[in-house]
């Protein structure tokens, strides 16, 4: 992922600070550690940027988690009805099958790409020493 640095899909799939790329985000590295899922460090370990924004801030999140949801089961479909050539109800089995098991990291990819909405990447922050 070393190719992605300084890019927001780099934050977006690691987990990482936006601002510099080296600080998580996260409490808990996995997601399906369902009880700690959405706790958050409140700044960055690194570059002491904010992560909770404004209250409620990641409410906007759940947008992005439709339409994350939505590209997943659509994918799911494509691959097992004509792909495979799976019975359409099998195919909608395994469709909802998907979206409970990649619940988790569904909702962490889309407090990633929120947060990302609005805050940018800065180089000079990420060769800072604090």
């Amino acid at each position: 992922m070393q190719f992605l640095k300084g890019s927001k899909l780099y934050s977006i799939f690691t987990g990482t600070c936006p601002v510099c790329h080296k600080g998580d985000m996260y409490l808990e590295h996995n997601p399906y550690k369902v009880s700690k899922i959405m706790k958050m460090h409140d700044t960055c370990s690194h570059c002491e940027q904010k992560f909770k924004i404004e209250p409620s801030f990641y409410f906007g999140a759940m947008y992005v988690s439709y339409g994350v949801g939505c590209a997943i089961a659509i994918a799911a479909f494509i691959i097992t009805y004509f792909i495979i050539g799976l019975d359409r109800d099998v195919t909608f089995l395994i469709i909802i099958l998907c979206l409970i098991l990649l619940y988790p990291p569904i909702v962490r990819i889309s407090r990633n790409i929120w947060i990302n909405f609005f805050v940018d990447y800065d180089k000079n922050k990420a060769k800072q020493q604090f």
